[in-house]
């Protein structure tokens, strides 16, 4: 479990293939983040929750299977990137952004980026449509693990408004039009959708299955 509040980041040292549907990915970190890490132990990668295989000095090394490579944006990784990372949360810890499971649901599309003279940025992102509905105005969503509040749904996505703050300690600051971004919705707002759309769906298909019923009654 994670809270969203990215703690650094870190540098892609290599990724490997050691066997047929694994990669092995390297990541060198910050003085002293790893101090205390045990092996099996979680952090995630730009949202992405990861098991620890191997600690050396500063680096990391971590298993990633091809499902994972598919639907987040390790598998566009290469040496030498930078991600956003977060140790798991412990008992006791502020929780200062909201509880993130570190399962990232899919990837958005940077689809614009303005930056105000105040420092502050505002981010438009296309997201596929069948997670647009659990993406609500003043909702929260984790995007490369960043904990953010939605300032805005729009048809195609929806926009996220930046600190200063946020964009020095994280990749954040990097994104451009095109490029690719894990996104984790808020598990209780995904089950308060699909709970509301399966009442919905059963009412629906009850008042349906009435309807059929008079209408053959009335015909005799």
């Amino acid at each position: 479990m994670f809270t969203g509040i990215v703690q650094g980041t870190a540098t892609v040292t290599s990724i490997d293939r050691p066997s047929p549907g694994t990669a092995r990915l390297a990541l060198t970190f910050p003085p002293g983040a790893l101090a205390g890490v045990p092996l099996g132990g979680s952090v995630a990668i730009d949202g992405t929750c990861l098991t620890v295989v191997a600690v050396e000095g500063d680096v990391a090394r971590f298993d990633v299977v091809d499902e994972t490579l598919r639907v987040t944006t390790l598998g566009a990784l290469a040496a030498g990137a930078t991600t956003n990372y977060e140790r798991s949360a412990r008992v006791g810890d502020e929780i200062g952004g909201h509880m993130v499971s570190g399962h990232v649901a899919c990837t958005a599309t940077v689809a614009a980026v303005r930056r105000a003279d105040d420092g502050n940025v505002s981010v438009d992102l296309a997201l596929p449509s069948l997670w647009r509905r659990y993406v609500l105005s003043k909702g929260f969503v984790a995007l490369a693990g960043c904990s953010l509040t939605v300032g805005a749904v729009t048809h195609e996505g929806f926009t996220v408004h930046l600190i200063p703050e946020t964009l020095r300690a994280t990749v954040l600051g990097s994104w451009a039009p095109g490029d690719r971004v894990n996104v984790e919705v808020d598990a209780g707002t995904q089950a308060t959708v699909d709970a509301v759309e399966r009442v919905l769906e059963e009412r629906l298909e009850g008042v349906v299955a009435a309807r059929v019923e008079a209408a053959l009654a009335a015909r005799g």
